[in-house]
């Protein structure tokens, strides 16, 4: 499933992301890469899907949210 598609509170891993080079370096600066762990915030049409990461709350876009592929996660 996308990034896009989780709803709130649930925990998911990063399986894999697609996007180009400025997008890929962006959200390996914020520590979002295959294998991390995320907990959906917020995630309402029309608004930015927040989640946190690394004990960090990061907003994306539904776009580059939808480039992201996730897993529930195993707790």
């Amino acid at each position: 499933m996308r990034l896009s598609e989780v709803t709130v509170g649930n925990k998911v891993k990063v399986n894999a992301i697609s996007g180009n080079r400025h997008l890929l370096s962006r959200l390996i600066g914020v520590g979002l890469a295959e294998g991390a762990l995320l907990q959906i915030v917020q995630n309402e049409k029309g608004q930015p899907v927040l989640f946190y990461c690394r004990d960090s709350v990061i907003a994306l876009s539904e776009k580059d949210c939808k480039k992201i592929e996730v897993e529930e996660a195993g707790e």
